[in-house]
C-alpha cells in the first residue's frame, strides 16, 4: 500500500513546515537579543520624564505675532481716518478725536507696565507715537497751512525726537521709543538746511553735526538698541558728509578740508572713546584727513606733485603707530599684566599717546593711501620690462621704439623711492621684501621716467638684474635688522622684541605641561591630565602640536629678489635685439650671471639658473649664425652644440642640475632637427650626431638606459633619412640596420635569461625584416626576392624546431608558406586549367573521404603539434 502523498500536495506541506520554523527562529532571535540586553546593560539610572511634544510657536512669539498685527491694523485705521474721514467733523470734534485717542494711546503703557503686560505695552506705546506723527500733520494742515513744509517737518521731528526721549526716558521697561527717538533725531539739521535753501556743502555739515550727535548717543547711551541705531545713522550720515567732503576737495579743496577735517576728528574721538570701534572709526580718520591736507597740497603745488603729496600724507598717518610718550614710570606693554580692562578689552597702557587700536586704524589708512599711490606709479614700470618685448622695429635695424607711458609724470620714480625708503625702514620681513621690490620696480621705471638714452637702460637693467641676482645668491645684508619670533620651545634666532606694531610678533605661547595648576587671572585652571576628571587617572597622553614650517627671511628675500633678477634679464636681452653689439653685450652678461647662480645658489633657484644659461647659450648661438649669415641647416648643426655641452656639463653637476640641463639641452636638440628637416642630407647627419651626444651620456650609469634607447632610434633614423636621401626604395636596406641589433640584443637577453619568451627576445627583429620582405615578394616579378625570402624563413624554421623557439618556427614557417604559395600557385593555375572538368571535384570529393575515415588520427595529431608548440619558448 503506498501512502505517499501526492507532489502537488506535499510541496505545500513542505512550504507549511518552513514557514514555521522561519517564524520560530525569529521568536528565539528575538528574545536572544532581549536576554544580551538584560545581562550586559550599564548600572540603571533614572528614568528620563517624557519630553513635551515641540509646539510650533512660543506662546511669547504668538503673542507678539498677535500684539504687532493688532497694532499694525490700528495704523492702518488712524491713518485712513486723518485722511480720508476727516472732512466729516467741525474743527472741535477732530481735535478731540485726535487728541483723546493719542492720550489713551500714549496713557494706557503705564497701566499695562503695572500689570507686567510688556509687550502689549510697547505695541500700544508704538500706536502712540504713529497717532503723534498723525496729529503733527493734523496740526500743519489745520493750524499752520502756509508754514513751509520742509521747515515745518524739521522743527516737527525735533519735538517728536525729543517727546520721544522724555517718553522713553520715564517709561524705560519700554524698548521702542528711545530708537525711534534716535531715528527721528536724524531729520532736524538736514531738513532745516534744505529748507533754508542751503547747498550740498551746508547740507554735509548737518550731516557731520548729526553724526557727532549719533557718537555722543553711541558714547553715553547704555541700552543696545538705541547704540545700534545711533552707529546706523552716524555711518549712514558721517559717510555722505566724507564723501561730499572728498568730492569738494577735488573741486574746492579750501571748501573741503574744512569739513574732511572736522569729520575726522569727530571719528577719531569716537574710536579713541570706544575700543570696539577704534580700527574702523581711527581708519575712517585717517582716509579723511589724509585726503583733506593732500587737497589742500594738490592745490598749490603742480599736477605731476598731487600724488606725491598725497603719499607724503599716507606715510605720515602710517608713521603714527611708532608715536611713543616716553613717560617714566609706566608699565611695560610686554608684561601680560599690563593694559588689560575689565571688560575684557585692551589697552595701551604704555605711555603711548594714542590707543593701540587707533593707532592701527591711522596706520592702515596711510598704508592704503601708499598703496594706491604704488598702483598709480606702476605704468612706467611696465613700460620699462614689457616694453621691448611688444617689438615694433626690425631686429638689429639699430631704430628703438619711443615707450608707450613717455608722457607718464616723471614723480612716479618718486613716489617709488618714498614708499621703498618708508618699507626699509621697518624691520619686519614683509616690509623688506616689499621695500625691494619696490627698488626694483623704481630701477625698471627709472628709463621711462627719466627719458634716458638706449645705452644707459640697457646698462640700468643689466645692472639691475645683476644686484638681484647677487642678493638671491647672497641674501645675508638684506636681512640684517629683521626682528625674529622666537621658536616653539623658547629657542629663538635672535632677541624677538615685544613691542607692538604691525607685523609684530607674537610673544611664545607656553605649552600646557607647563602652566600653573592654581587659578590664574583669566580664571580657574582646567583639572590636571592625571585628574579625577580624566579618562585615564595618572596618565594622559600630551598630543605634539603641529605647525606649519616658516620659510627663513633669507630664503623669502632670495626668491624675491631672483623672480625680479630674471625679469630684468628678459627684458635686457630683448631690448638688446635693437642692436647687433648690444645683443652680444647682453647676451653673454645673462650668460655669466646664470652660470654664476647655477653654481652659487643652494635651492631650486640653482635648477632654474642652470636651465637659463642653457637657453641663454642658444641665444647665443642663433646670434652668431644669425651675424654669420648661416643658412637655416647650418644653424641646426651649429645648435647641436648645445646638448653636446649639457651632456658633457650634465656628468659633473649635481644630480637635479644635472637633469634639467640634460632635458633644456634635449629640447634644443629637438629644435634644431625641426630646423634641419628642410634639408634631408643635413637631416641625417643631425641624427647622426645627436647619436653620438646620446650615446656618450649612455657612458653614464644612471642614463645608461634611456639614453642607449635615444642614441640607437637616431643612428636608425639617421640610417633612413640617408637612404631617402639616395633614393634606396628596397625594404631591406631599412629594415635590417633594425632587425640585426634588435637579433643580438635578443640573444644577449635569452642568454642571460633562458626562461624568456623567444617572442620577447626575437619575434619583433624578424617581423621587422620578414613580413616587409614579404610584402615586397607577392609585388616583385622577378625571382630573386622570393627565393632569398624563401630560403632565409626555411633556415629560420629550421632554427626554431632544432633549438625548440616558437617565434622562430611560428614566424619562419609562415613566411615560407606564404613565399611558396606564391610561388606556385601560376603553375597551380595552369595544371588546373589542363584538366579536365570532372577531376577537381573528384579529388576534393576524394581527399574529404581520406580525411573522414582518419578523422580521429588526423585529431589526435593536430593537438599533439599544437601541444609541442606550445611546449616551446
Amino acid at each position: 500500500m503506498d501512502n505517499s502523498l501526492p507532489p502537488a500536495d506535499e510541496l505545500v506541506l513542505v512550504d507549511r513546515e518552513l514557514a514555521q520554523l522561519d517564524a520560530r527562529r525569529s521568536q528565539l532571535l528575538a528574545r536572544r537579543a532581549w536576554l544580551i540586553r538584560v545581562l550586559h546593560a550599564p548600572a540603571a539610572s533614572a528614568a528620563l520624564p517624557p519630553r513635551p511634544p515641540v509646539a510650533d510657536s512660543t506662546p511669547r512669539g504668538a503673542q507678539n505675532v498677535l500684539l504687532t498685527l493688532g497694532g499694525t491694523l490700528l495704523t492702518i485705521a488712524a491713518i485712513a481716518f486723518t485722511l480720508v474721514s476727516w472732512g466729516s467733523m467741525g474743527i472741535g470734534g477732530r481735535a478731540a478725536v485726535l487728541s483723546a485717542v493719542t492720550a489713551a494711546a500714549l496713557v494706557a503703557p503705564v497701566a499695562l507696565l503695572r500689570r507686567s503686560l510688556v509687550s502689549t505695552a510697547e505695541a500700544v506705546a508704538a500706536l502712540g507715537m504713529v497717532l503723534m506723527v498723525l496729529d503733527a500733520f493734523a496740526l500743519h494742515r489745520v493750524a499752520l497751512p502756509e508754514t513751509d513744509g520742509l521747515g515745518y517737518a524739521a522743527v516737527a521731528a525735533a519735538v517728536l525726537a525729543a517727546a520721544w526721549t522724555a517718553y522713553g526716558s520715564a517709561l524705560s521697561r519700554l524698548r521702542v521709543p528711545l530708537p525711534v527717538a534716535v531715528v527721528a533725531g536724524q531729520l532736524p539739521l538736514p531738513l532745516g538746511v534744505l529748507a533754508a535753501g542751503g547747498g550740498s556743502t551746508a547740507f554735509a555739515w548737518a550731516a557731520l553735526l548729526t553724526a557727532a550727535a549719533d557718537g555722543a548717543v553711541v558714547l553715553w547711551a547704555r541700552p543696545a538698541p538705541v547704540r545700534i541705531t545711533a552707529v546706523t545713522g552716524a555711518v549712514a550720515l558721517g559717510g555722505w558728509a566724507l564723501l561730499t567732503g572728498g568730492l569738494l576737495s577735488l573741486t574746492s579743496p579750501w571748501d573741503g578740508a574744512p569739513l574732511l577735517l572736522a569729520g575726522a576728528a569727530v571719528t577719531l574721538y569716537l574710536a579713541w572713546r570706544r575700543p570696539s570701534l577704534a580700527v574702523a572709526a581711527s581708519a575712517v580718520a585717517g582716509l579723511a584727513a589724509v585726503t583733506a591736507v593732500g587737497g589742500l597740497l594738490r592745490a598749490v603745488v603742480p599736477a605731476d606733485w598731487a600724488v606725491p603729496g598725497y603719499v607724503l600724507c599716507g606715510l605720515a598717518a602710517a608713521s603714527v603707530w611708532w608715536l611713543r610718550a616716553g613717560t617714566a614710570g609706566t608699565t611695560s606693554a610686554s608684561t601680560p599684566e599690563a593694559g588689560t580692562r575689565p571688560g575684557g578689552s585692551t589697552a595701551d597702557t604704555s605711555g603711548a599717546r594714542l590707543p593701540a587700536g587707533v593707532r592701527l586704524g591711522l596706520a592702515c589708512a596711510g598704508a592704503a593711501t601708499a598703496a594706491l599711490g604704488v598702483v598709480w606709479a606702476l605704468p612706467p614700470v611696465a613700460a620699462g620690462l614689457l616694453g621691448p618685448l611688444a617689438r615694433t622695429t626690425e631686429v638689429w635695424s639699430g631704430e628703438h621704439a619711443e615707450h608707450a607711458t613717455a608722457w607718464y609724470p616723471g614723480t612716479a620714480a618718486l613716489v617709488l623711492a618714498v614708499t621703498a625708503a618708508a618699507l626699509a625702514s621697518l624691520p619686519r620681513l614683509w616690509a623688506r621684501c616689499g621695500a625691494l621690490a619696490l627698488v626694483w620696480a623704481l630701477l625698471t621705471a627709472l628709463p621711462v621716467s627719466l627719458g634716458l638714452p638706449f645705452a644707459a637702460t640697457l646698462a640700468l637693467q643689466l645692472l639691475t638684474s645683476a644686484a638681484a641676482l647677487c642678493i638671491a645668491v647672497r641674501p645675508g645684508p638684506a636681512t640684517r635688522g629683521l626682528r625674529t619670533t622666537a621658536a616653539p620651545g623658547g629657542r629663538s634666532g635672535a632677541p624677538a622684541r615685544t613691542d607692538s606694531g604691525p607685523g609684530a610678533p607674537t610673544p611664545p605661547v607656553t605649552a600646557p605641561s607647563a602652566a600653573p595648576s592654581g587659578p590664574s587671572a583669566d580664571g580657574p585652571s582646567a583639572p590636571p591630565a592625571g585628574g579625577p576628571g580624566a579618562p585615564w587617572h595618572g596618565w594622559a597622553p600630551v598630543r605634539p602640536r603641529t605647525q606649519a614650517p616658516v620659510a627663513a627671511p633669507g630664503t623669502v628675500l632670495g626668491w624675491s629678489a631672483y623672480a625680479g633678477g630674471l625679469a630684468s634679464a628678459v627684458s635686457a636681452v630683448a631690448l638688446s635685439l635693437d642692436v647687433r653689439v648690444a645683443t652680444f653685450l647682453a647676451l653673454g652678461v645673462v650668460l655669466g650671471l646664470c652660470s654664476a647662480v647655477a653654481v652659487l645658489a643652494v635651492d631650486a633657484r640653482r635648477v632654474v639658473s642652470a636651465c637659463g644659461a642653457v637657453l641663454t647659450a642658444t641665444g647665443l648661438v642663433f646670434a652668431v649664425a644669425a651675424a654669420g649669415g648661416f643658412e637655416d641647416h647650418w644653424t641646426a648643426l651649429g645648435l647641436l652644440l648645445v646638448p653636446a655641452a649639457t651632456a658633457a656639463l650634465g656628468a659633473r653637476a649635481p644630480r637635479p642640475v644635472a637633469l634639467a640641463i640634460e632635458i633644456t639641452g634635449g629640447a634644443v636638440g629637438l629644435l634644431a632637427l625641426g630646423i634641419a628637416a628642410s634639408r634631408p642630407a643635413f637631416l641625417a647627419l643631425a641624427l647622426a650626431l645627436g647619436g653620438v651626444i646620446a650615446a656618450a651620456t649612455a657612458v653614464r650609469p644612471e642614463r645608461r638606459r634611456f639614453a642607449a634607447w635615444t642614441a640607437a632610434a637616431l643612428f636608425l633614423s639617421a640610417t633612413w633619412v640617408r637612404l631617402a636621401v639616395w633614393d634606396v626604395t628596397t625594404p631591406e636596406a631599412y629594415t635590417l640596420p633594425v632587425t640585426v641589433p634588435a637579433l643580438v640584443v635578443g640573444f644577449l637577453r635569452r642568454r642571460r635569461d633562458p626562461e624568456a619568451s623567444s617572442w620577447t627576445a626575437y619575434g619583433p627583429g624578424l617581423a621587422a625584416t620578414l613580413l616587409p620582405s614579404l610584402f615586397a615578394a607577392w609585388t616583385d616579378p622577378e625571382w630573386v626576392r622570393p627565393l632569398v625570402l624563401g630560403v632565409a624563413a626555411l633556415v629560420v624554421t629550421l632554427l626554431g624546431a632544432r633549438f625548440r623557439l616558437q617565434a622562430l618556427l611560428v614566424l619562419g614557417g609562415t613566411v615560407l608558406a606564404l613565399d611558396g604559395l606564391h610561388e606556385l600557385a601560376p603553375y597551380v593555375v595552369q595544371a588546373v586549367g589542363a584538366l579536365p572538368r570532372w577531376l577537381p571535384p573528384a579529388l576534393a570529393g576524394l581527399l574529404l573521404l581520406a580525411v573522414g575515415a582518419t578523422y580521429e588520427q588526423r585529431l589526435r595529431d593536430a593537438r599533439r603539434l599544437r601541444d609541442r608548440v606550445a611546449r616551446m619558448r
